[in-house]
């Protein structure tokens, strides 16, 4: 009983000795948990094809999903001028059925993604606004929506803003679907038509 003690012992330190020493060869893992997969990482260069490329380029002729359903939709801009659509297309509103529902639809998603920089009243008070205002981060702090340069801006604006961002604002445009980004945009409207109603405008054209 000792003997195997003492055997199993030695083992041990014999083991911990090898600590901190190198080696060309990869560590001994007993389960791998996916850590090590037989693929190629982004822009890693392959053999396979002529173009050693790991990602493939897209088909001729291949068409962004959302660009289906047309230019303006996907974009915010008219697809003749390039200029910033002036207001909500009505096709949006039938996606949704009724502006109401559109308008519920925008005020989830704007509570959701808007509301912690721009605030629930959109007057650029959220809470992370506040927390880099105390910080003074200003250059964090988001404007509010009731200011007459939001006011006046194109509603294509706002939401190709959503989509691309702007400044410090990230791009949302893998967080919301084409159609929540324009509910939002219609949520503000209706946010900026509660404090300004002389000055906002809203699209409230109803789906035939």
């Amino acid at each position: 009983m000792m003997r195997a003690l003492l055997i199993t012992l030695a083992l041990a330190t014999l083991g911990t000795g090898c600590i901190g020493g190198e080696s060309s060869e990869p560590p001994v893992v007993g389960i791998r948990n996916m850590y090590n997969q037989p693929r190629y990482d982004t822009q890693e260069r392959q053999p396979f094809f002529a173009d050693q490329r790991s990602m493939r380029p897209q088909v001729e002729g291949t068409v962004s999903q959302e660009m289906t359903k047309g230019y303006a939709h996907a974009t915010g801009l008219a697809a003749q001028s390039g200029a910033y659509i002036e207001t909500v297309p009505v096709a949006m509103i039938r996606n949704f059925g009724t502006a109401q529902a559109m308008m519920v639809r925008g005020k989830d998603r704007y509570n959701i993604y808007c509301a912690p920089c721009h605030s629930v009243a959109g007057d650029g008070k959220g809470m992370v606004s506040r927390r880099a205002a105390s910080l003074g981060a200003t250059g964090l702090v988001a404007p509010s929506f009731h200011d007459d340069r939001l006011r006046h801006i194109p509603d294509g604006q706002l939401f190709a803003t959503i989509t691309n961002g702007v400044r410090n604002m990230p791009s949302y445009a893998h967080n919301l679907p084409v159609d929540d980004r324009w509910a939002i945009v219609q949520y503000v409207r209706a946010l900026q038509l509660s404090q300004a109603p002389a000055v906002a405008s809203e699209n409230t054209e109803q789906p035939q």
